[in-house]
């Protein structure tokens, strides 16, 4: 597999991941806010898909032609990162899916030198590479996809790619439970905490 198909495999894996965080939850529970700062499933991928299209198609003069007005002047702050009640859960599962598609075409007609310019860059920073924006949009949906998998442990419990994620290495809440006070227990080990009764 040459270079260029590795980092859009890479890509495509951290965007399924991603996505797969809203697999079997209703509207509030992939829409409501699970941390102080209001990080919820449903805005997390809404994001991804927002800034890969314009990371896939503004920078490269690759126009994808959809409104985003979460991103327009006057809209407002982080309006990207959560649903109101009229936006659903299907229109930003097929955001997720265009904008796929669209980023997908442009890495497939483009070497990985071809140049592009990101205009919301430091001037010194934008003028980029595929493969650069490859590189940043692996590490941008990687970054949110791990914010999801905790987000969604938080809701039930379910954790990696579902029940067959080799990478789980416990199964069943005993496990974890014992798993988690073994963890704990180190903790006040380590600072020098009595045992919890």
């Amino acid at each position: 597999m040459d270079d260029k198909a590795t980092l859009h495999r890479y890509l495509r894996e951290q965007r399924d991941g991603l996505l797969g965080k809203l697999d079997g939850l209703g509207e509030y529970d992939a829409r409501r806010p699970l941390t102080g700062t209001g990080t919820n499933l449903a805005g997390l991928v809404k994001h991804v898909a927002s800034v890969q299209l314009d990371y896939f198609g503004e920078v490269f003069d690759r126009p994808h032609g959809r409104p985003l007005p979460w991103f327009a002047d006057g809209a407002e702050t982080n309006a990207d990162m959560w649903l109101p009640a009229d936006e659903t859960l299907d229109s930003v599962r097929e955001l997720h899916a265009f904008s796929a598609a669209h980023a997908d075409a442009t890495i497939e007609a483009l070497p990985l030198d071809a140049p592009g310019r990101v205009p919301w860059w430091r001037p010194e920073n934008a003028d980029v590479t595929l493969h650069r924006i490859l590189v940043h949009m692996i590490a941008e949906t990687g970054r949110h996809a791990g914010h999801a998998d905790i987000l969604r442990e938080q809701l039930d419990g379910a954790v990696g790619d579902g029940p067959s994620d080799p990478n789980i290495p416990f199964d069943g809440a005993d496990a974890w439970a014992a798993y988690r006070a073994r963890v704990e227990a180190a903790a006040r080990a380590a600072a020098g905490l009595p045992a919890e009764d």
